[in-house]
């Protein structure tokens, strides 16, 4: 399976700074998405702590695990990378009284071939693209998801509450902090999306599937889908990363043809 990876990330239009961080390290096939929070720019801190921290460590282990870890290795490396990660930013929002509290949450995805471990925390998102058809693969922590699931709102309520923002879990806010890992199987065309909430927040899911169902290339939809945030809106800082796998094999059969073998 071959992976195409792009990023693309806009402060919006009510934000004078932006506390996104996203990027992805393509020969090792990694893609990290981090929203930080926090007074005094600590939040851009926080998220930049995060994904430099994770693309170094992480990156090096699959460089020198190859792509043949097994899915209970790539998992436990994830956790490891990502509590150090966590420890770093919790040391240094404490012995700083500016960054006091801040934090960030994360997206990150390792993809191997046919297999996704993606591992997530707070209410960053990755939705995937599948004939046609759009799936959330991460589940919010937040409270507004515990009271979905305690069913004390509905979705339609959630989606106008004011207590949007409120996540029950984020990294380096205390100096442990649990990622959630799922494993996933990936087909060939799939796009998946990992996602700020500036991005959820402002396009809902029919908008997002219409954007990366269209005939445009990976970049431009990437392009696509902050504007569209920032059409409807813009309130807060917009990040996405697209992910899409393709079967390498395609790709062979085309060149076979065009050389008559």
């Amino acid at each position: 399976m071959n992976y195409e990876f792009c990023t693309r990330t806009d402060p919006g239009l009510a934000r004078e700074n932006n506390e996104d961080s996203v990027t992805f390290d393509e020969p090792n096939r990694l893609g990290i998405l981090a929203d930080g929070m926090g007074g005094y720019n600590a939040g851009e801190i926080a998220s930049g702590m995060a994904t430099t921290f994770i693309k170094s460590e992480l990156g090096r282990w699959l460089a020198q695990a190859g792509r043949h870890a097994s899915a209970k290795e790539v998992r436990r490396a994830m956790e490891i990378c990502v509590d150090n990660a966590n420890r770093s930013i919790f040391n240094a929002a404490n012995s700083n009284p500016q960054y006091s509290g801040m934090g960030t949450t994360l997206v990150v995805g390792v993809f191997q071939d046919g297999r996704l471990l993606l591992g997530h925390i707070g209410d960053s998102r990755c939705y995937r693209l599948r004939g046609g058809e759009l799936a959330q693969i991460t589940k919010d922590h937040s409270l507004l998801q515990e009271q979905m699931d305690a069913g004390l709102i509905t979705p339609e309520q959630a989606a106008v509450s004011t207590n949007k923002n409120l996540v029950t879990r984020a990294l380096g806010v205390e100096d442990a902090v649990l990622l959630e890992v799922n494993e996933h199987k990936v087909e060939p065309g799939d796009i998946y999306v990992m996602c700020s909430d500036g991005l959820s927040d402002m396009v809902d899911d029919e908008g997002i599937a219409r954007v990366l169902a269209g005939e445009a290339a990976l970049e431009e939809k990437a392009v696509q889908l902050v504007d569209a945030a920032n059409a409807n809106g813009g309130r807060d800082n917009i990040s996405v990363l697209l992910a899409q796998a393709d079967s390498g094999a395609k790709k062979k059969g085309l060149i076979s043809r065009l050389l008559g073998k």
